[in-house]
């Protein structure tokens, strides 16, 4: 007779460390406003130095440090901090990858206001928020966005760029959608030294992709085509059209449109890319990518016309949805 299985030991660990995760959020968001991070970069490993450094009660350093510590972002050693390799390489200021500017945008009120009735927006199936919410015509939080996100996007910009233009000596015009920071055309155009950009965006957005322009050198191979992506003429003549974080917020009748258009603007072999949030078609894996959908069915659904529309494809929606456009379908 086969012996009785032990029953999974139960806990309400989960329960209480979903429901306290607010804390885990503001312990960061301290440690990044008070530059504690970049401090112990410097040196200052020490509550008594962290203290002065960030100009911080000691005691209050040595409790935000310590919960740090057991979030793993820090660790302790005879009573010093350190970076982990992570915050070493994500929240010191002086690393080229720092994402702390991100909380800006991730954490600001247009962002976390949707959540604050959550149970609203699931019994309507979209936000409840004002009904154009963020897709107001130069709303300043895009500009917010552009700003806070770019590092965040660098990586992929330039991994993008290598993937589509591997030899980067011929010929290359590119229409970048929804711009935003202007990274992933410009990723183009820094490898591609015979690359032409045109970035379409709000105008106030695009300001900050100018800016992006600048800074990379590629100012005169930068073009801009200002307003909605859904009113302005693309032009035509395109070798790539970059879809990138954009398609999600928008349900799939709504996404052939917009990449029907795209195809009118393509050159004889042009080819449209999409960087995306991309789950698994049981929609809980990877967890990563498998959230997005609860931020579009509140928050990240007054970004869309209209709220309702927001859709998160699966990777047999990918697969299909592309290959209707164009006759060559998907690559």
């Amino acid at each position: 007779m086969p012996e009785p299985q032990a029953s999974p030991q139960v806990s309400p660990a989960l329960f209480f460390n979903t429901i306290n995760s607010y804390q885990r959020t503001e312990a960061l968001k301290a440690a990044i406003e008070l530059g504690v991070f970049s401090a112990i970069a410097e040196g200052h490993t020490t509550a008594t130095d962290l203290a002065k450094a960030c100009a911080a009660a000691e005691r209050g350093i040595r409790i935000l440090c310590d919960f740090l510590v057991i979030m793993g972002f820090l660790s302790k050693e005879d009573g010093r901090y350190g970076l982990t390799p992570d915050s070493s390489m994500f929240l010191d200021k002086k690393s080229p990858a720092y994402l702390g500017g991100t909380i800006d945008f991730l954490l600001s009120p247009m962002l976390t206001g949707g959540f604050k009735d959550l149970t609203a927006a699931v019994r309507k199936g979209g936000t409840v928020m004002d009904q154009e919410g963020t897709v107001t015509p130069d709303h300043p939080v895009w500009v917010d966005f552009a700003r806070a996100m770019a590092p965040m996007m660098a990586l992929a910009a330039q991994m993008m760029a290598e993937l589509v233009d591997p030899v980067a000596n011929g010929e290359l015009k590119v229409l970048d959608i929804a711009a935003g920071h202007g990274l992933f055309g410009l990723a183009f155009a820094k490898r591609n030294p015979k690359a032409e950009i045109t970035a379409l965006d709000w105008p106030n957005v695009l300001a900050v992709a100018t800016e992006n322009a600048a800074k990379a050198g590629v100012s005169d191979r930068h073009h801009l085509n200002p307003g909605s992506a859904f009113e302005v003429d693309y032009g035509s003549g395109f070798d790539l059209v970059l879809f990138t974080n954009f398609l999600h917020h928008f349900d799939p009748p709504t996404c052939e449109v917009l990449l029907r258009k795209a195809h009118a603007a393509l050159a004889p072999g042009g080819r449209a890319v999409t960087l995306e949030f991309v789950p698994n078609d049981d929609r809980v894996s990877p967890p990563d990518v498998a959230g997005s959908p609860v931020q579009a069915v509140d928050a990240g659904a007054a970004i869309v016309l209209p709220p309702s529309t927001c859709h998160t494809p699966t990777t047999p929606n990918v697969r299909l949805r592309p290959s209707r456009p164009g006759p060559n379908g998907p690559e």
